[in-house]
């Protein structure tokens, strides 16, 4: 049994799963979600958000809200996430969300190499996405959270087809890019953003 086994099996231990959604994309926030759940209450198909469908994160999007002790989503702007670099816009998410649940955790796993500072023991858990309910559960909330909030600002920034690529780099978002030039919510730290604006800037 490894050590994170005994953690997680420890008596009246509240354990927080922490997951993030959205640091590849050159448009939009950064989400994280933070979730507690109740073991008296099992939710069935927790996975990795990205191996599920849309259909099938929005159902568990649901039922994580309803059943779990807790939960919490949160978020970084776009300014936060080009004023410190995406990797502290990160754990700023995760911060927040740990800090927005209703239940104090008595640790936090967070999904990833590494993890920031919290109000409670953290440990990092490369793949915890699969192999930890509460990460996964937590996975599933920021992306579905997330998901939502491109396809509406899709609707404010038309052309762009945000609700579409949810804000990554595809081809498609790109050659719009090249075309209708940076949005509001485009993230100017990040590099095919950056070397649009220093060629348009060069025009």
């Amino acid at each position: 049994m490894s050590q994170l086994d005994l953690d997680l099996a420890a008596p009246g231990l509240l354990t927080a799963g922490v997951d993030e959604a959205g640091r590849g994309p050159l448009a939009g926030p950064v989400y994280a979600a933070a979730v507690i759940l109740d073991p008296d209450r099992p939710i069935d198909g927790l996975d990795d958000s990205k191996q599920l469908t849309a259909r099938r994160r929005a159902l568990l999007f649901e039922q994580i809200r309803e059943r779990s002790l807790a939960w919490a989503i949160a978020r970084a702007e776009v300014e936060e996430i080009d004023r410190l670099n995406i990797l502290q816009a990160t754990w700023l998410a995760m911060q927040r969300a740990v800090a927005a649940l209703t239940v104090t955790p008595s640790q936090a796993l967070v999904d990833g190499k590494l993890c920031p500072r919290l109000p409670c023991p953290a440990q990092a858990v490369v793949g915890g996405d699969r192999l930890v309910p509460a990460i996964s559960a937590a996975s599933i909330l920021a992306k579905h959270a997330r998901d939502e909030e491109m396809t509406m600002l899709d609707a404010r920034y038309p052309g762009y087809a945000f609700a579409k690529h949810k804000g990554y780099g595809t081809a498609e978002h790109l050659a719009a890019l090249r075309e209708l030039g940076p949005s509001p919510i485009h993230r100017r730290s990040f590099r095919p953003v950056r070397e649009l604006l220093i060629e348009n800037e060069k025009i």
